[in-house]
């Protein structure tokens, strides 16, 4: 599939016009619920429905500003800032060769070009010019390397940046995050890849003169691989095989040359590129020649691509972002629009039965109907101890499968600290001015060791975690069948009046609220950057564990292993008499040495991390249940609410049947009207 640059335009902004008119429909019912609220307290009484107004208007504020946000990631020297500039059609990052984006930059659409620097400490926001950012920002790769080896930050108490600029395609509702290279400092690859959760596709930079290094196979294993994330791998300065070849006229040459690197690539990258086993490698992989391609766009935006590989990668892009995700991202707010609907309508055919009953009459009615409530608090209990449950077991099954990795490592050392082993004269161990420098590349593989297998494991609790939620979805939407079971007796019963059962339905249609929410049909979860981040169960379980291995975990484990193995290492590598051995045997005493110190320490690590562990998948499962909990509370609050107040009013007012009537059936029209006109608009943009 290949489309070029204004065809994906084209395609964005019919994207762009879809989420504001739905989002115009979500707030017109919205406003007709509450206007209609508000005058029932003055009439036969509320309805209760603050709760789907007020998911209404997060929704709609969520699709209203909602953004398609891009990550780009890649080691320094791949190009990136190229391939951006490219992208974008515009010469508007530097893309020399320094780690320029020294800090996490957010590049958005704006009117006016501003440059705002957001800190974290109580600094205020401070608005620069472009120029002025780029000097301050930028660091050379010497002075990166120091704050590399000193494990510090250019700059520690700045968060992120915002660049606004007025282009096209940030207009169309595009975000990217251009993150620092990857093989810059180990603290400044934690901030990127922080945001991998909050961002709905990563635009992977290679370069094709480096295929595939060690450090970004280091990367993609460790935080890109199986963690569902759809990743677009573009292999840059394509153009320069031609030039790397003794030949460059030779076809034959530069035949042969493209296919050899296309294999190595395909080799590396080809197990990145499946979705529940379907091979998308031919969508997600693409050579490209950006230079050529910003060359040409900065002479003529809409300038023909034809050549640099940008066609094809426009054309799948396009059509995950404007097919896949914008497609389901509608679905939700469908869904979501559509249960409002249902509410009213039920609330309204409750109401309208109940106003012809006398006070004591009414009373009566709504006493017949305590035990189904009771039923209710029943079910609500039931499941939350059910999460409980799985928390309890998660947590502890986690924890242990934590010690019992920290403690494998000492069986496993010898083997894989062989990879991670600097290339180092160990005599310059035995010389006190090279001392230090020799400790700190020791003590910085030990870290990448560390960090390796801390990823390898969290990848397999992740899966853990993944298979828990999937089982409260289906637990979820099994409770929530019982549970409209129950409240269609309480209708029954209140009104007279059979509810209809019906064949098959789908659970979409026919869950309450809270359960949609649990089983993770719908979702009102916000990014923690500045956009809608859609996390499958309303909250983000993967940050929380994420928080851990970045906060608690690696810090901490690192420090306690390093801290009182290393040292010891140092003493022992005095009494081996490196002197009389070759390199080779040095390294072999070395890990022998390091393992002999590892082992001592590793129990008491994993005895103290524990419990952190446990910590954090309780804390995952804590949140849900919260939020259930008060969903379900708020159900059945208002439902009890709606009633009460019907009687406060008979109480207080002679209420007019025939008018409460027309006015009730007029609300109902009108939500009935905008859940129509958006389901229209869904059917229409689903069948581009």
């Amino acid at each position: 599939m290949k489309i070029e640059t204004q065809s994906f335009l084209n395609d964005l902004s019919k994207v762009a016009r879809a989420r504001i008119d739905i989002a115009n429909s979500m707030a017109v019912i919205a406003h007709s619920i509450e206007d209609a609220e508000k005058i029932n307290q003055t009439k036969s009484g509320k309805l209760e429905l603050e709760r789907d107004i007020d998911d209404l208007k997060k929704a709609g504020t969520n699709l209203r500003e909602g953004v398609f946000r891009l990550l780009v990631l890649g080691d320094m020297k791949r190009g990136k800032s190229t391939f951006l500039n490219a992208l974008i059609g515009e010469n508007i990052l530097p893309s020399d060769v320094n780690p320029c984006t020294a800090i996490l930059t957010v590049l958005r659409y704006g009117e006016h070009k501003k440059v705002t620097v957001y800190f974290n400490d109580k600094t205020e926001p401070e608005e620069v010019d472009f120029k002025i950012f780029k000097h301050r920002y930028t660091i050379d790769p010497a002075e990166a390397k120091r704050l590399e080896q000193e494990k510090k930050l250019a700059f520690p108490t700045v968060s992120h940046a915002i660049v606004e600029y007025p282009l096209a395609l940030l207009e169309k509702g595009v975000e990217i995050v251009d993150s620092p290279g990857l093989n810059d400092t180990e603290a400044r690859n934690e901030l990127s890849l922080g945001y991998i959760n909050n961002c709905h596709a990563i635009l992977f930079v290679l370069r094709a003169t480096q295929p595939c290094t060690l450090g970004e196979r280091r990367y993609l294993e460790n935080y890109l691989k199986d963690r569902g994330l759809t990743v677009f791998f573009l292999i840059n300065a394509w153009d320069q095989v031609k030039e790397s070849l003794i030949d460059p006229d030779d076809p034959e040459e530069l035949e042969e040359a493209e296919f050899k690197l296309k294999r190595v690539f395909k080799a590396n990258l080809a197990e990145y590129c499946y979705r529940d086993e379907e091979d998308l490698y031919e969508e997600r992989v693409f050579t490209l020649c950006s230079l050529m391609a910003l060359r040409k766009r900065i002479k003529d935006t809409n300038a023909d691509l034809s050549g640099t590989g940008f066609p094809n990668f426009l054309g799948s892009l396009n059509k995950f972002l404007t097919q896949e995700r914008a497609i389901a991202e509608l679905r939700q707010t469908r869904i979501l629009t559509k249960q409002t609907y249902t509410h009213v309508k039920e609330a309204v055919n409750r109401r309208i039965p109940l106003l012809e009953s006398d006070i004591n009459e009414l009373k009566e009615k709504i006493a017949s109907v305590a035990p189904e409530f009771q039923l209710l608090n029943e079910i609500c209990e039931d499941f939350k101890q059910e999460i409980r449950k799985i928390g309890d077991e998660k947590s502890t099954a986690i924890a242990q499968s934590f010690a019992n990795f920290i403690i494998d490592l000492g069986n496993t050392f010898e083997t894989d600290f062989i990879r991670y082993q600097p290339s180092l004269n160990f005599l310059d161990f035995l010389s006190s001015g090279k001392r230090e420098t020799f400790e700190r590349e020791l003590t910085n593989a030990f870290e990448r060791y560390v960090n390796d297998k801390l990823a390898e494991w969290s990848r397999g609790a992740e899966k853990d975690m993944e298979s828990a939620f999937a089982q409260l979805s289906s637990i979820a939407t099994s409770y929530g069948v019982n549970y409209t079971e129950v409240t269609n007796k309480i209708t029954e019963k209140l009104t007279g009046q059979k509810i209809p059962r019906v064949g098959k339905v789908n659970p979409e249609d026919n869950s309450p609220s809270w359960a949609k929410w649990a089983a993770g049909i719908f979702s009102l979860a916000r990014g923690n950057l500045a956009g809608v981040a859609m996390a499958g169960a309303g909250f983000d379980w993967k940050n929380i564990m994420l928080n851990f291995i970045t906060v608690y975990g690696v810090g901490t484990i690192i420090t306690a292993i390093t801290g009182v193995v290393l040292g010891p290492i140092g003493f022992a590598l005095l009494g081996l008499g490196i002197g009389v051995f070759q390199a080779d045997q040095a390294r072999k005493e070395l890990v022998k040495a390091a393992r002999k110190e590892l082992v001592k320490y590793l129990p008491k690590v994993a005895q103290e991390q524990s419990p952190k562990v446990a910590e954090a998948i309780t804390e995952c499962f804590t949140a849900y249940e919260r939020e259930i909990s008060d969903r379900m509370n708020e159900d059945i609050t208002s439902r009890k609410a709606e009633l009460d107040n019907l009687v406060e009013q008979k109480q207080r007012v002679e209420i007019n049947q025939g008018a409460e009537i027309a006015r009730l059936q007029k609300l109902e029209e009108n939500v009935a009207k905008e859940t129509n006109k958006i389901e229209d608009l869904y059917q229409q943009f689903a069948n581009i």
